[in-house]
């Protein structure tokens, strides 16, 4: 199958995602068609005529739907992230349908959202912005925190996790990490400390979240976990929103036994990000009550949104689906 010949449907794309596309794609002449709706058990059939699907975080991607592309003649689910959680990845090997990935596209992006994040909570920036937009010029409830000296927990140590521990070491913060696969020559070789899970929850003046989502990590920010915490500490979620029990989060908040949260990631996000509801009723009543804190920041799964990432992203996607189409090994592949 030569390249001119495969036809691709992106499913939930925005402006940016075209344009990282479209400009990579000038290497490979792919017939690309883009599609701003999620992929989901209702608009599977739109797939219809194409040989790849191009996904990303938010589709649904399930047994029905997988049922549906093979119909439909799609031999390639190329997801254009390093998540698959949404995938039914033994629905797609029955119905012999090959899944890639981006494993990895720009971890620094994300490293420096999470570091921004948690500036933006800790110095009150959002607040100060607008007061000071108002012509507001006063600082009453505005006092920040010094983050040296404190210590900073990092729950998965892959290339995010080492980045964003190495990131706030040099702010003078003690850093210590976990992860079911500990790299101790690099933990040793910074100074940072493998501790315990439980260790690591009461320790933490700062906690950001890197670890996958998976069974094991689901909900591993839950009830039992933030009673372990300082009154005072934040929690940064750059990683997968069902990371955190969003209805224990806001429990703890409302008690006043967590200091704040900054979060890039929700568990029921699908619906809301990315998209435009300003002038619509929020009717998630966690999400909705979280925005309500003022000690609570959330960005729409942004933290990936560089030019660096977009155009990495758009290469490995690419050079997945060439990949398959030539017949090469699939170095990307997800089994």
């Amino acid at each position: 199958m030569e390249a001119k010949e495969v036809n691709i449907a992106f499913f939930d794309t925005r402006s940016y995602d075209q344009d990282s596309f479209s400009d990579i794609n000038r290497s490979y002449l792919y017939n690309i068609d883009y599609f701003d709706f999620h992929l989901n058990e209702k608009t599977a059939m739109t797939a219809k005529g194409y040989d790849v699907i191009c996904a990303f975080v938010n589709d649904t991607i399930n047994s029905k739907v997988i049922a549906t592309l093979k119909e439909c003649g799609v031999k390639l689910i190329a997801m254009r992230c390093a998540g698959y959680n949404n995938v039914d990845l033994k629905a797609a090997a029955k119905a012999d349908i090959k899944v890639v990935r981006v494993p990895s596209y720009s971890p620094n992006s994300i490293a420096e959202h999470a570091v921004a994040l948690l500036l933006s909570l800790t110095r009150k920036i959002p607040q100060a912005y607008i007061k000071t937009r108002s012509g507001n010029f006063t600082l009453n409830g505005l006092t920040g925190r010094n983050l040296n000296g404190l210590t900073a927990c990092i729950l998965g140590t892959g290339r995010i996790g080492k980045l964003t521990a190495e990131i706030l070491s040099g702010f003078g913060m003690n850093v210590e990490v976990f992860d079911v696969v500990p790299d101790n020559e690099w933990a040793s070789s910074h100074g940072f400390k493998y501790v315990q899970l439980t260790q690591l929850f009461a320790d933490a003046d700062v906690l950001s979240l890197h670890c996958p989502l998976t069974e094991e990590t689901k909900h591993i920010v839950n009830a039992q976990s933030l009673q372990l915490m300082k009154r005072d500490a934040v929690i940064i979620n750059t990683g997968r929103g069902a990371l955190i029990d969003s209805t224990a989060l806001v429990n703890s908040l409302k008690k006043q036994t967590l200091g704040g949260a900054a979060l890039d990631v929700y568990e029921e996000e699908s619906k809301y990000f990315f998209d435009d509801w300003s002038v619509n009723v929020i009717r998630d009543d966690t999400l909705a009550r979280l925005m309500t804190f003022p000690n609570v920041i959330i960005t729409s799964h942004q933290a990936f949104l560089t030019t660096n990432a977009l155009k990495a992203i758009a290469a490995t996607t690419l050079e997945n689906i060439k990949a398959f189409t030539t017949g090469a090994e699939l170095q990307n592949e997800i089994k």
